[in-house]
């Protein structure tokens, strides 16, 4: 039986946070009123002409710049033509044979080109049964119409569904962080569609590709590449042949539908657009794009792991998310005792599900007192359980860590008060003092769990077992 390798390629559509559309004055309006953020330029009136936006061309330098690609001299607009409810002007303006930026690289894949375009309006589809298609009624948002949008289509450069949803949050981490985007995938700023073919492994040729459409979160993409893998592996098992066609992934069954084959596809018919000029980056726009761009996330990571000695892993969640990152540096240059990669894992393992998806800059929890209550911890002032109960209370209240510990007597258990603790702990436990003198190892974990309990886990275990070791001449 043949083994089959997947190629996949990927087209992702940014929306970027620009203040007004790409073409008009109209500001963008996330949730508004439908129908609210519409003037005759983006509904495509007689007589209007459209005028570039200045900072839709700046985000889309910074996006070719951070994704490592060669800026086009001189780039134009074409009309893309076809004829949809949700296109008022019959046509898309977009960039067609020269896009703003090509040939770039983002981690282990290539960028195939990155170009500048508008949205087309949203189509709600009323007493819709759940089947494409299958709606009692459509009407049309022309909000959305005019949204400056930035399209990155990838090489065929990935070969599996996992490493296309890893590949996609390290873009989207990279987008957020350079601030061109919100990339909120529910909300639709940054969608995603997938050209999936296989070929038997060793092979060099390509297969018959198909294209998945608009899915919107990395779950749902990973799935949805596993499932249309499976359905032309099975295709080309039995005997048959992938037809080249345009495709739905429904995530709720994990069925795989077709919305258009190749004869149906539209011929664009691409011509340049006479109503705007050329876009030619002048010496400063490049630089002005060249310095807003901060250190992108796959380097951040790399840094986290040489400098600092942070696992992989802890390393790509902290630099992914920048604003864990950012509190995590912020937090390590408040209190330069604290070893990195513990403070690392205080915020990655316990800050992190006590806030959520929450920024932690805006919690309650100040990053010099993390860093102090890690210091705290690390010196065994308070045991790790009495340190998780600290934190319990910053992101509660917020605070200062060692008024906490002070106000509800969480310090660690030591001197006369643990001595006199582990003596009782003896005289509870005969048998397994019996054992332990008797070269029973194990029967120590009686007489510090008596005294873990008679602390409330203020005791250091490590500590325990020394007294009585110590008691016990062994």
């Amino acid at each position: 039986m043949t083994d089959f390798e997947p190629v996949i390629g990927l087209e992702i559509h940014v929306q970027l946070k620009t203040r007004t559309k790409m073409f008009c004055g109209c500001e963008l309006s996330f949730g508004a009123p439908p129908n609210t953020h519409t003037c005759p330029v983006c509904l495509g009136h007689p007589g209007t002409l459209p005028v570039t936006n200045a900072e839709a061309v700046h985000f889309g330098l910074m996006i070719a710049m951070a994704l490592d690609c060669t800026v086009a001299p001189r780039s134009i607009f074409h009309r893309k033509n076809y004829f949809y409810p949700d296109l008022p002007k019959g046509y898309q303006i977009s960039q067609y044979d020269i896009p703003l930026g090509r040939e770039g690289r983002l981690g282990d894949v290539r960028i195939h080109r990155v170009h500048l375009e508008e949205d087309a309006a949203k189509l709600v589809h009323a007493g819709s049964s759940g089947r494409m298609h299958t709606a009692e009624a459509s009407v049309v948002d022309f909000n959305r119409g005019g949204t400056p949008l930035v399209e990155i289509v990838s090489e065929p450069d990935i070969r599996t569904a996992h490493q296309a949803g890893d590949w996609l949050r390290l873009l989207r981490a990279t987008l957020k962080r350079i601030g061109v985007s919100d990339v909120n995938m529910e909300e639709g700023s940054l969608r995603c569609d997938a050209n999936i073919s296989i070929r038997p492994a060793g092979d060099s040729n390509f297969g018959v590709k198909t294209e998945l459409k608009n899915m919107n979160s990395f779950r749902f993409i990973e799935r949805g590449i596993e499932a249309e893998v499976a359905r032309q592996e099975s295709i080309l098992r039995d005997g048959g042949q992938v037809v080249q066609e345009t495709l739905h992934f429904d995530p709720s069954t994990g069925a795989i539908t077709s919305l258009r084959s190749k004869e149906e596809a539209h011929d664009y018919r691409y011509f340049p657009e006479p109503d705007l000029v050329p876009i030619a980056p002048t010496e400063a726009m490049l630089e002005r794009a060249r310095e807003a761009l901060p250190e992108l996330p796959a380097a951040r990571a790399e840094r986290f792991e040489r400098d600092l000695g942070l696992t992989a892993g802890t390393a790509k969640l902290l630099a992914f998310r920048g604003e864990l990152g950012d509190f995590f540096e912020d937090a390590l240059g408040a209190d330069g005792q604290v070893e990195p990669a513990t403070l690392a894992n205080w915020v990655t393992v316990e800050l992190v599900p006590r806030l959520g998806d929450a920024d932690p800059q805006e919690s309650k929890v100040e990053p010099r007192a993390l860093a102090r209550l890690v210091e705290l911890v690390s010196a065994k002032t308070i045991s790790q359980s009495a340190g998780k109960t600290v934190l319990d209370v910053l992101a509660a209240e917020g605070g200062d860590p060692e008024r906490i510990v002070q106000e509800r007597s969480l310090a660690m258990a030591g001197g006369d008060e643990l001595e006199g603790i582990v003596e009782r702990a003896l005289e509870a436990n005969p048998k397994a003092v019996e054992e332990l003198k008797g070269g029973k190892a194990k029967a120590i974990g009686a007489i510090v769990g008596f005294a873990m309990r008679e602390t409330k886990g203020r005791a250091d275990g490590g500590e325990v077992n020394r007294i009585v070791r110590e008691k016990l001449g062994l």
